[in-house]
């Protein structure tokens, strides 16, 4: 009777356990919540740190690169500390590489070799956090999404091309180049910054690419979105084939017409629509 009375109490702190671990919440873990360690940043942004937050805001990163979560304007305050320690991070280079890797076994697969390419063959980069990391700003300014992006400070940091390649980034550029690809780079910068961009650009270590697209007037009316997907159209009007779009940013890829791939690389500070 005494082990049969052990069991069934063994048992019943076993189920417990699994419907708490199940029933797990962030909004519970708030409740009378203290946090173990708070840090003010010199913009004046507050980030907790707590172990409990660590599942949650990792959830809240992979959601954000899956684009289950859009349209945010701020990382979350609690999740800000994450971030940072994410995209500043070897697991982001190392995530980086890997979607390089992937790219470069697809290109393989691809029928546009340097003898065979009819110069007609189309591989689309966006520039920042694609092959420009603005890491750098977010470090200097100390925000990392935790305030909505100041865009004449950010404007203004680009226009001192200083910004470094993302790693790994040069490499792939001019495997493409190299096999006969055209290379066309489409970014949401403003056309007044291109002097600024062609010299960091080539600072960081690239070069040979066959257009240079940055939103004028007309395009800044425009979604970013939208402003991509028609510089999409318009190659394809020109009989250019799109074998695949690189970017930071879901806007890079959203849209008609659809490459033929796209490969994303992370970024969760910010979300341009």
């Amino acid at each position: 009777m005494a082990r049969s009375l052990v069991l069934s109490l063994t048992l019943a702190f076993l189920f417990i356990g699994m419907v708490s671990a199940r029933d797990w919440n962030i909004l519970n873990q708030f409740k009378g919540l203290k946090p173990t360690k708070t840090t003010t940043s010199q913009k004046g942004v507050t980030t907790l740190k707590d172990p409990n937050l660590t599942g949650y805001c990792e959830s809240w990163r992979i959601n954000v690169e899956l684009h289950n979560i859009r349209d945010f304007t701020v990382v979350p305050q609690e999740c800000v500390w994450f971030v940072q320690k994410y995209m500043t991070s070897s697991q982001y280079e190392d995530d980086v590489e890997r979607a390089v890797d992937e790219a470069i076994i697809y290109l393989g697969k691809t029928c546009c070799e340097k003898k065979k390419c009819d110069g007609m063959d189309a591989w689309i980069f966006d520039i920042d956090d694609t092959l420009l990391s603005t890491i750098p700003y977010h470090k200097s300014n100390g925000c990392f999404g935790g305030e909505q992006l100041n865009t004449t400070k950010f404007e203004e940091w680009q226009s001192w091309g200083k910004a470094p390649a993302v790693p790994n980034m040069v490499k792939l550029f001019h495997e493409i180049r190299e096999r006969g690809f055209k290379i066309f780079l489409v970014s949401s910068r403003k056309e007044y910054l291109r002097s600024a961009t062609v010299e960091n650009l080539i600072e960081a270590g690239y070069h040979g690419w066959s257009n240079l697209l940055l939103r004028g007037e007309e395009e800044e009316k425009k979604s970013v979105t939208q402003y991509k997907a028609d510089v999409r159209t318009w190659l394809t009007s020109l009989g250019y084939k799109v074998w695949g779009v690189m970017g930071a940013q879901w806007n890079s890829f959203a849209g008609c017409p659809v490459p033929k791939r796209t490969f994303k690389l992370p970024n969760s500070i910010y979300y341009i629509a």
